[in-house]
């Protein structure tokens, strides 16, 4: 049996979602739901899941575009489609763009709970390849920055808070990867009036940054001490 993953239920049915939120939680999951396609891509975007169970027919934009998008920013999420069993169409064009396999409604979730099980050992079989990063994202180790949104998102998709100051420090880090930057530097790039240039504040902001960001805040390996000369965003 598959380790437990990380899955994602879009369908605009509440009471088949919580069907399904509850089941496979229960063995183990983690779920998260959406109710249409623009949830879905803030979820993605935050943590691409293992895999996705997508109905087709949804308002707005359906499970079809969805998938094809979700083929483009997240390669390694495996795709499953609910559609009906007439519409041998949208089982077509989902196989031809990306979906890993497609299941009709109504469906037995012993049946589901298999496709699932086999979709994720076919993806763990994948060889690893360097997956693309969504446009306007940055990573921080185990995190990612949003810089559309000016969001930090956690290794779990949960937003970490994080203040208007601290956002300009993280995107002059993002905009100068693996290279040293002095506290001069910083406060020049950032352009932020609040900055005081006869304190500390960078170093100060820098460790509220890195009890947020590092595993380990006080072996920093993503916001590293260059001793004598600044702080380097190294970005593996």
């Amino acid at each position: 049996m598959n380790p437990p993953a990380r899955l994602l239920i879009v369908d605009d049915e509440p009471e088949l979602v919580e069907v399904l939120q509850e089941y496979f939680a229960d063995l183990g999951h983690a779920v998260q739901t959406a109710a249409n396609a623009l949830q879905a891509r803030v979820l993605m975007t935050a943590q691409p899941p293992d895999l996705a169970i997508l109905d087709i027919r949804m308002p707005g934009e359906d499970g079809l575009s969805l998938a094809r998008w979700a083929r483009e920013h997240c390669p390694r999420t495996g795709l499953i489609m609910l559609t009906t069993t007439a519409q041998v169409i949208d089982r077509i064009v989902g196989l031809e763009i990306g979906a890993d396999d497609y299941l009709g409604k109504p469906f037995d979730m012993r049946e589901l709970q298999a496709r699932v099980t086999s979709v994720l050992r076919r993806r763990e079989l994948m060889p690893l390849a360097p997956v693309p990063l969504p446009p306007g994202t940055a990573v921080f180790g185990r995190c990612r920055l949003n810089l559309a949104h000016r969001k930090l998102y956690g290794p779990d998709g949960v937003e970490i808070p994080i203040t208007s100051m601290e956002f300009d420090l993280l995107q002059v880090l993002s905009d100068n990867p693996n290279r040293v930057l002095n506290r001069d530097q910083l406060m020049e790039r950032a352009h932020h009036k609040d900055w005081d240039v006869y304190d500390r504040s960078i170093d100060l902001r820098i460790m509220r940054l890195r009890r947020k960001i590092e595993p380990d805040p006080t072996k920093p390996e993503v916001i590293k001490t260059v001793r004598g000369a600044g702080y380097m965003y190294v970005r593996a």
